[in-house]
């Protein structure tokens, strides 16, 4: 089983991408669940979503407290929770900025994780740039899928379309594919160095 946790903000899509992250399973023909964990439920405040990935029959339905992937889409939140707890020592780590590990003052964290697994990716500008709003939740599974290789990009790009049809789900589906070209020559780059 892959469990993916994702941390955001209200109002980002956090609950969205997780919905479609198990579509995306779903057109590979495994198992999924997605579900999300509210506390306030208000714009702005901090939500988590899960999604649960498997070949066979998906039992469990408690929260995913060791991610085998780690989705941040605001990293103002790492200032507000833990969010890295039970992340796994073999983990991947996505988090949505256009900053360094560095300046996030968490590069100890993904220099712990395997060589390719934390990559860093501007998603809310791809969002910005080909959507017209700031909710990044699409580019980032286009991202997801460049840096587990865990779901195919074509099966992203099916799922954003069933989610958002029309003009709305061509210009997520266009973030995503940028997010994903990003990370794949992160990536080139880093095994390069």
């Amino acid at each position: 089983m892959f469990q993916v946790r994702i941390h955001g903000r209200g109002g980002q899509g956090v609950v969205t991408g997780a919905e479609m992250l198990s579509v995306v399973a779903f057109f590979e023909g495994r198992h999924a669940q997605a579900f999300p964990s509210f506390g306030s439920e208000r714009t702005g405040a901090p939500v988590v979503a899960f999604c649960r990935i498997a070949d066979k029959e998906i039992r469990l339905r408690e929260p995913v407290v060791e991610p085998d992937c780690l989705i941040v889409q605001d990293p103002t939140l790492f200032k507000v929770i833990d969010v890295f707890a039970g992340l796994r020592g073999d983990g991947y780590l996505l988090v949505n900025t256009n900053k360094t590990f560095s300046e996030l003052h968490i590069r100890q964290i993904a220099e712990r994780l395997p060589k390719g697994h934390a990559v860093i990716v501007p998603a809310t500008e791809f969002a910005m740039k080909h959507v017209g709003r700031p909710v990044p939740n699409a580019a980032l599974l286009g991202a997801f899928a460049a840096l587990t290789q865990f779901v195919r990009l074509d099966s992203v790009e099916r799922a954003i379309e069933q989610a958002f049809p029309g003009k709305i789900g061509g210009a997520n589906i266009t973030a995503a594919r940028e997010a994903h070209e990003f990370v794949l020559m992160q990536q080139h780059a880093e095994s390069a160095a």
